[in-house]
């Protein structure tokens, strides 16, 4: 008899019998989001646990896998453990390792990869969270076949993922893509990657709110030493909240979707210009707005586009599901991997 992942013994041919799956983790700076997933995408499990209360490494780590081993002994020895698909904020790719992620109480360079691949016993790989959601809109959202395309998450921050004849574009140093980082602005909004006026703090839920004060409050200098708190009667300021005014037809909210989208699509045509993709996803909260964001967004595109990509190249909705898009993700970096 052997010794299974799980830690089930079983025979050579029992091994052989049992279904593939891979452990997809998602490492957020609130949450850690972990499961099981088959190669045609299907979550078998999702658990999620506070990162926070993790502020060693290692100690989060020998918690998801032995969640992950208890798991699999759960469903009696029917999967084999294969890999470990890991999506984390500076997550680079050619070292596994997590590098200086300021959203994370982890600081320096955590060898992640690595103490995953040593509890499991298993091939890891670690990207970060946009470029394993871009890998996962490949495998198994509405990139299925296209070998050329730019991935855009539009959540706290802008994220972002570019893929270029069938493969994740990472650059020199595994940091390559950071379309959220180009500056739109010098001396513009500060990031909180330490510069000004990056797009991120322009097109995402919180640069949406950002514009949508300012409109409001006419003060160009807004900090949040001037928001008001929420009360009963005055729900808290944030994307969803924008865009219920925007459908009431507040002007403020609806023209700060409109600068949001007339930013966006700027930038969008600078990036197509180096790679020429066939669609661009957006994906996220803040795309979940719809016209509101994809009509002025894809107006801008199109003004803005060189003469020979225009009506080209569409701007388009991600077909992830947005509950399981971090596992997908997570799961589509490592499936690639080892198939």
């Amino acid at each position: 008899m052997t010794q299974s992942n799980s830690g089930i013994s079983s025979s050579p041919l029992e091994k052989s019998l049992r279904i593939e799956v891979v452990a997809a983790i998602d490492i957020g700076g609130t949450n850690t989001v972990f499961g099981l997933v088959d190669e045609k995408g299907k979550v078998l499990l999702k658990e999620s646990i506070a990162t926070e209360h993790f502020p060693i490494p290692g100690d989060l780590v020998a918690v998801v896998s032995d969640h992950i081993r208890k798991a699999l002994a759960q469903f009696q020895n029917t999967y084999e453990l294969v890999g470990v698909g890991i999506g984390a904020p500076n997550g680079n790719y050619f070292t596994g390792n997590i590098e200086f992620a300021p959203n994370l109480k982890w600081k320096g360079i955590v060898p992640l990869a690595k103490l995953f691949s040593d509890k499991l016993s298993v091939k890891a790989v670690l990207t970060n969270d946009a470029n394993a959601a871009a890998i996962g809109e490949m495998m198994f959202g509405a990139a299925k076949g296209m070998k050329d395309f730019i991935f855009i998450t539009l959540g706290t921050g802008l994220g972002s993922g570019i893929v270029v004849n069938g493969e994740m574009v990472y650059g020199h140093d595994g940091f390559a893509g950071e379309i959220g980082h180009v500056i739109m602005f010098p001396d513009g909004r500060q990031c909180g990657c330490g510069r000004k006026g990056c797009l991120e703090t322009y097109c995402s839920a919180t640069g949406i709110k950002t514009t949508y004060q300012q409109l409001t409050t006419n003060n160009l200098q807004l900090t949040t030493s001037n928001q008001q708190p929420a009360t009963k009667n005055k729900p808290p300021i944030n994307s969803k909240y924008i865009y219920d005014q925007a459908i009431s037809g507040d002007k403020n909210a609806i023209e700060a979707f409109n600068y949001t989208g007339e930013l966006l699509g700027l930038a969008l045509a600078n990036s197509v210009a180096y790679t020429s993709p066939q669609a661009i996803f957006l994906f996220g909260g803040l795309a979940l707005a719809g016209d509101l964001i994809f009509k002025p967004t894809i107006e801008n595109f199109e003004k803005n586009l060189l003469n020979i990509y225009k009506n080209k190249i569409k701007i388009l909705p991600s077909q992830l599901n947005e509950n399981d898009a971090a596992i997908h993700g997570a799961a589509s970096l490592i499936w690639k991997e080892i198939k």
